[in-house]
């Protein structure tokens, strides 16, 4: 077997500008990654890096060729424990990277078998979430539209973003726009841990049912201060980025978020959604502004969630590749009629 390899990067627009506390963004640097085998069946896989996790496109493009060149020794898109294993001995950091790769390769390999990758998991996609549609910070009214919109277009699960002095009125806002929907919150570590536990208690008053991240990661002890006071669940996001991080969490949150960007690949992924429950915890996998390229590959690990928060796709004005259907947020893993991720380009 001759595997050839080969990666670009692509510039996708969003449908509209995306904020957060920490900042704005109009587009998602993405970076494709390419596995064929000489049987003419190809893996995709996505890199989405984060400035905030010490990642851009330009640091993925150049490391891509080390760990594409760890594929092409092995040469086997089934020895996967070996590929994974000489990736983060290769490069032992930049996990959107790896990830872009460990997509591709998992791609690849069930596809091969003629089988979806949750089902080479031995999934049951009934069991999987709906995905939560994230509304980001902009003006109060612009908040309501577009928690309207979403309401509208069918989707009952609602992630707003929050970490402005503002917050109580976006929460009203969203909240009679999209009365019955299912909301909840993310603060992008915004708050100090007083503010949050004030906050998190005229939230539960409006219905919310988890806050993720409400102090910075810096601040462990401010977590726990924040959890042991808490009106409602709390999830870690930026306080959960690798395995380790999982243990050290547990005391201090409810649920632990995982995302394929932190995690550096699908096994690892699905590692810390074990160790999670070992300790306790709730699963979540969240998303960057991501193709769909690599978004697949995050549903497929829906039926191991608690919740899901894979929109990345549909904030984009334009995906290049079509992947997991999520008619009203579901995600409709059985219905899946493709084998691997499910990710193809979107003109085949």
């Amino acid at each position: 077997m001759t595997l050839d390899t080969e990666f670009e990067r692509v510039s996708l627009p969003l449908e509209d500008p995306f904020t957060i506390a920490r900042g704005t963004q109009s587009e998602a640097e993405n970076v494709i990654v390419r596995i064929a085998d000489d049987a003419g069946m190809t893996g995709v896989g996505g890199a989405a890096p984060s400035a905030h996790y010490g990642e851009t496109a330009a640091t993925v493009e150049a490391v891509l060729p080390e760990l594409l060149s760890v594929v092409e020794a092995v040469d086997d898109p089934h020895a996967i424990r070996e590929i994974e294993s000489g990736m983060a001995a290769a490069i032992g950091d930049n996990p959107a990277a790896r990830a872009a790769v460990s997509i591709a390769v998992h791609d690849l390999a069930a596809k091969r078998l003629g089988v979806p990758l949750h089902r080479l998991w031995g999934l049951d996609p009934s069991t999987a979430p709906a995905t939560s549609y994230t509304v980001g910070l902009d003006e109060t009214e612009r908040v309501r539209e577009k928690a309207a919109a979403a309401v509208e277009a069918g989707y009952p699960v609602l992630k707003i973003k929050l970490g402005t002095d503002r917050d109580r009125e976006l929460i009203d806002a969203v909240r009679e726009a999209a009365p019955d929907a299912r909301v909840r919150v993310d603060a992008n570590e915004a708050w100090t841990p007083r503010e949050a536990v004030e906050k998190t208690a005229w939230l539960a008053d409006r219905d919310v049912e988890f806050v993720e991240q409400p102090v910075p990661a810096e601040d462990p002890e401010g977590l726990r201060f924040v959890h042991e006071r808490s009106a409602l669940p709390i999830a870690a996001d930026e306080s959960c980025v690798t395995l380790s991080d999982v243990p050290a969490i547990a005391d201090r949150c409810d649920i632990a978020n995982l995302k394929l960007m932190k995690t550096g690949g699908l096994p690892e992924a699905r590692r810390m959604i074990a160790a999670a429950r070992a300790h306790g915890l709730e699963v979540m996998c969240g998303c960057m502004i991501e193709s769909n390229a690599s978004i697949a590959a995050a549903a497929q690990l829906a039926p191991l969630l608690d919740y899901a928060d894979i929109d990345g796709s549909l904030l984009l004005a334009d995906d290049p590749y079509d992947g997991i259907a999520l008619p009203n947020g579901e995600i409709r893993l059985a219905d899946q009629d493709r084998a691997g991720t499910g990710a193809r380009l979107a003109s085949e």
